[in-house]
Protein backbone atom coordinates (compact mmCIF):
# COMPACT_ATOMS: atom_id res chain seq x y z
CA UNK A 1 0.00 0.00 0.00
CA UNK A 2 2.77 2.41 0.94
CA UNK A 3 4.54 1.45 -2.26
CA UNK A 4 1.52 2.47 -4.36
CA UNK A 5 1.21 5.77 -2.51
CA UNK A 6 4.89 6.44 -3.12
CA UNK A 7 4.49 5.74 -6.87
CA UNK A 8 1.43 8.01 -7.10
CA UNK A 9 3.20 10.80 -5.26
CA UNK A 10 6.25 10.40 -7.48
CA UNK A 11 4.14 10.58 -10.67
CA UNK A 12 2.18 13.56 -9.33
CA UNK A 13 5.36 15.49 -8.47
CA UNK A 14 6.85 14.74 -11.89
CA UNK A 15 3.70 15.87 -13.66
CA UNK A 16 3.65 19.04 -11.56
CA UNK A 17 7.31 19.72 -12.39
CA UNK A 18 6.76 19.03 -16.10
CA UNK A 19 3.72 21.33 -16.20
CA UNK A 20 5.67 24.12 -14.52
CA UNK A 21 8.56 23.71 -17.00
CA UNK A 22 6.08 23.71 -19.89
CA UNK A 23 4.40 26.89 -18.61
CA UNK A 24 7.78 28.58 -18.14
CA UNK A 25 8.86 27.65 -21.67
CA UNK A 26 5.54 28.88 -23.08
CA UNK A 27 5.92 32.20 -21.29
CA UNK A 28 9.52 32.53 -22.50
CA UNK A 29 8.48 31.82 -26.09
CA UNK A 30 5.69 34.39 -25.85
CA UNK A 31 8.11 37.01 -24.55
CA UNK A 32 10.59 36.27 -27.35
CA UNK A 33 7.80 36.47 -29.93
CA UNK A 34 6.65 39.84 -28.59
CA UNK A 35 10.25 41.06 -28.61
CA UNK A 36 10.72 39.88 -32.21
CA UNK A 37 7.50 41.53 -33.34
CA UNK A 38 8.48 44.80 -31.65
CA UNK A 39 11.91 44.78 -33.30
CA UNK A 40 10.36 43.91 -36.66
CA UNK A 41 7.81 46.72 -36.32
CA UNK A 42 10.53 49.21 -35.39
CA UNK A 43 12.65 48.17 -38.38
CA UNK A 44 9.70 48.50 -40.76
CA UNK A 45 8.78 51.89 -39.31
CA UNK A 46 12.34 53.23 -39.67
CA UNK A 47 12.54 52.03 -43.28
CA UNK A 48 9.22 53.65 -44.16
CA UNK A 49 10.29 56.93 -42.52
CA UNK A 50 13.55 56.99 -44.49
CA UNK A 51 11.93 56.05 -47.80
CA UNK A 52 9.12 58.51 -47.08
CA UNK A 53 11.59 61.38 -46.79
CA UNK A 54 13.26 60.22 -50.02
CA UNK A 55 9.87 60.12 -51.78
CA UNK A 56 9.20 63.70 -50.63
CA UNK A 57 12.56 64.81 -52.04
CA UNK A 58 11.95 63.12 -55.39
CA UNK A 59 8.40 64.48 -55.62
CA UNK A 60 9.74 67.99 -54.95
CA UNK A 61 12.30 67.78 -57.75
CA UNK A 62 10.09 66.34 -60.51
CA UNK A 63 7.98 69.08 -62.07
CA UNK A 64 5.12 67.96 -64.29
CA UNK A 65 4.05 70.44 -67.01
CA UNK A 66 0.63 71.80 -66.00
CA UNK A 67 -1.52 74.92 -66.18
CA UNK A 68 -0.94 77.62 -65.03
CA UNK A 69 2.29 76.51 -63.30
CA UNK A 70 4.27 73.23 -63.28
CA UNK A 71 2.95 70.70 -60.78
CA UNK A 72 4.89 68.64 -58.24
CA UNK A 73 3.50 65.61 -56.41
CA UNK A 74 4.66 66.65 -52.94
CA UNK A 75 1.24 67.26 -51.44
CA UNK A 76 0.16 63.89 -52.87
CA UNK A 77 3.06 62.16 -51.09
CA UNK A 78 2.34 64.05 -47.85
CA UNK A 79 -1.28 62.83 -47.85
CA UNK A 80 -0.19 59.35 -48.92
CA UNK A 81 2.12 59.01 -45.91
CA UNK A 82 -0.61 59.99 -43.46
CA UNK A 83 -3.22 57.81 -45.15
CA UNK A 84 -1.07 54.72 -45.57
CA UNK A 85 0.98 54.58 -42.37
CA UNK A 86 -0.76 56.76 -39.78
CA UNK A 87 0.24 60.07 -38.26
CA UNK A 88 3.19 58.79 -36.20
CA UNK A 89 5.17 57.40 -39.13
CA UNK A 90 3.84 60.05 -41.50
CA UNK A 91 4.88 62.95 -39.27
CA UNK A 92 8.25 61.31 -38.65
CA UNK A 93 8.90 61.04 -42.41
CA UNK A 94 7.83 64.64 -43.08
CA UNK A 95 9.80 65.83 -40.04
CA UNK A 96 12.92 64.01 -41.25
CA UNK A 97 12.52 65.60 -44.67
CA UNK A 98 12.26 69.09 -43.15
CA UNK A 99 15.25 68.49 -40.87
CA UNK A 100 17.31 67.31 -43.85
CA UNK A 101 16.48 70.54 -45.65
CA UNK A 102 17.20 72.73 -42.64
CA UNK A 103 20.52 70.91 -42.19
CA UNK A 104 21.56 71.99 -45.67
CA UNK A 105 20.70 69.02 -47.88
CA UNK A 106 19.19 70.17 -51.21
CA UNK A 107 15.89 68.35 -50.69
CA UNK A 108 13.49 71.27 -51.14
CA UNK A 109 11.80 72.06 -54.42
CA UNK A 110 13.99 74.97 -55.58
CA UNK A 111 17.19 74.17 -53.71
CA UNK A 112 20.07 74.59 -54.20
CA UNK A 113 19.17 77.09 -56.98
CA UNK A 114 17.47 79.47 -54.55
CA UNK A 115 19.46 78.62 -51.46
CA UNK A 116 19.79 75.78 -48.95
CA UNK A 117 19.42 75.17 -45.26
CA UNK A 118 17.72 77.51 -42.83
CA UNK A 119 17.98 80.39 -45.32
CA UNK A 120 15.76 78.59 -47.80
CA UNK A 121 13.48 77.16 -45.11
CA UNK A 122 12.63 80.59 -43.69
CA UNK A 123 11.93 81.96 -47.16
CA UNK A 124 8.52 82.40 -48.84
CA UNK A 125 7.66 78.68 -48.79
CA UNK A 126 8.17 78.05 -45.05
CA UNK A 127 4.46 78.20 -44.28
CA UNK A 128 3.70 75.57 -46.92
CA UNK A 129 6.48 73.31 -45.61
CA UNK A 130 5.15 73.55 -42.05
CA UNK A 131 1.68 72.86 -43.43
CA UNK A 132 2.94 69.48 -44.65
CA UNK A 133 2.94 68.36 -41.01
CA UNK A 134 -0.67 69.35 -40.35
CA UNK A 135 -1.85 67.90 -43.68
CA UNK A 136 -0.14 64.58 -43.01
CA UNK A 137 -1.63 64.43 -39.51
CA UNK A 138 -5.18 65.16 -40.66
CA UNK A 139 -4.94 62.72 -43.59
CA UNK A 140 -4.30 59.91 -41.11
CA UNK A 141 -7.89 60.22 -39.86
CA UNK A 142 -9.33 58.84 -43.08
CA UNK A 143 -10.87 55.44 -42.33
CA UNK A 144 -11.56 52.43 -44.52
CA UNK A 145 -15.24 52.72 -43.61
CA UNK A 146 -15.49 56.31 -44.91
CA UNK A 147 -17.44 56.84 -48.12
CA UNK A 148 -15.92 58.72 -51.07
CA UNK A 149 -17.55 62.04 -50.17
CA UNK A 150 -16.27 61.87 -46.58
CA UNK A 151 -12.76 61.00 -47.78
CA UNK A 152 -12.73 63.99 -50.14
CA UNK A 153 -13.85 66.34 -47.34
CA UNK A 154 -11.20 65.07 -44.91
CA UNK A 155 -8.41 65.31 -47.47
CA UNK A 156 -9.61 68.74 -48.61
CA UNK A 157 -9.35 69.98 -45.03
CA UNK A 158 -5.89 68.42 -44.74
CA UNK A 159 -4.60 70.10 -47.92
CA UNK A 160 -6.24 73.40 -46.94
CA UNK A 161 -3.97 73.67 -43.91
CA UNK A 162 -0.92 73.73 -46.21
CA UNK A 163 -2.28 76.80 -47.96
CA UNK A 164 -3.53 78.43 -44.75
CA UNK A 165 -0.07 78.26 -43.18
CA UNK A 166 1.49 79.11 -46.53
CA UNK A 167 -0.52 82.29 -47.10
CA UNK A 168 -0.16 83.46 -43.49
CA UNK A 169 3.63 83.23 -43.69
CA UNK A 170 3.77 84.63 -47.22
CA UNK A 171 1.66 87.63 -46.23
CA UNK A 172 3.78 88.19 -43.14
CA UNK A 173 6.97 88.01 -45.17
CA UNK A 174 6.13 90.12 -48.24
CA UNK A 175 3.30 92.24 -46.84
CA UNK A 176 -0.47 91.93 -46.80
CA UNK A 177 -0.81 94.72 -49.35
CA UNK A 178 0.34 92.23 -52.01
CA UNK A 179 -2.13 89.92 -53.82
CA UNK A 180 -1.39 86.97 -51.51
CA UNK A 181 -4.17 84.70 -52.77
CA UNK A 182 -3.21 85.27 -56.42
CA UNK A 183 0.45 84.57 -55.65
CA UNK A 184 0.23 81.76 -53.11
CA UNK A 185 -2.97 79.82 -53.78
CA UNK A 186 -4.69 80.49 -57.09
CA UNK A 187 -1.93 79.12 -59.39
CA UNK A 188 -2.07 75.73 -57.64
CA UNK A 189 -5.85 75.20 -57.31
CA UNK A 190 -6.35 73.15 -60.46
CA UNK A 191 -3.39 70.86 -59.78
CA UNK A 192 -4.39 70.36 -56.14
CA UNK A 193 -7.95 69.48 -57.19
CA UNK A 194 -6.63 66.83 -59.56
CA UNK A 195 -4.28 65.34 -56.94
CA UNK A 196 -7.02 65.43 -54.31
CA UNK A 197 -9.42 63.47 -56.51
CA UNK A 198 -6.72 60.97 -57.45
CA UNK A 199 -5.68 60.18 -53.88
CA UNK A 200 -9.33 60.07 -52.77
CA UNK A 201 -9.95 57.34 -55.33
CA UNK A 202 -6.95 55.39 -54.03
CA UNK A 203 -7.60 56.10 -50.34
CA UNK A 204 -9.29 52.82 -49.38
CA UNK A 205 -6.43 50.79 -50.86
CA UNK A 206 -3.81 53.02 -49.20
CA UNK A 207 -5.43 52.78 -45.75
CA UNK A 208 -4.96 48.98 -45.89
CA UNK A 209 -1.18 49.51 -45.89
CA UNK A 210 -1.40 50.30 -42.17
CA UNK A 211 -1.72 46.54 -41.65
CA UNK A 212 1.81 46.18 -43.03
CA UNK A 213 3.26 47.82 -39.90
Amino acid sequence: MYYHLFIQKYIYNNLKFTTRISNDLGLLLQMELIKYKSQSKLTKSLLIIIFGSIALTISAKIKIPFYPVPMTMQTFVVLLLGLSFGYKIGLSAVGLYLLEGIAGLPVFSNSPERGVGITYFTGPTMGYLIGFLSACYLASFVKFSDNFFKIVIKLFLAVSTIYIFGTIWLGTLIGWDKPIFSLGVEPFLLAETLKLLLISLLAKKLVKLKNFI
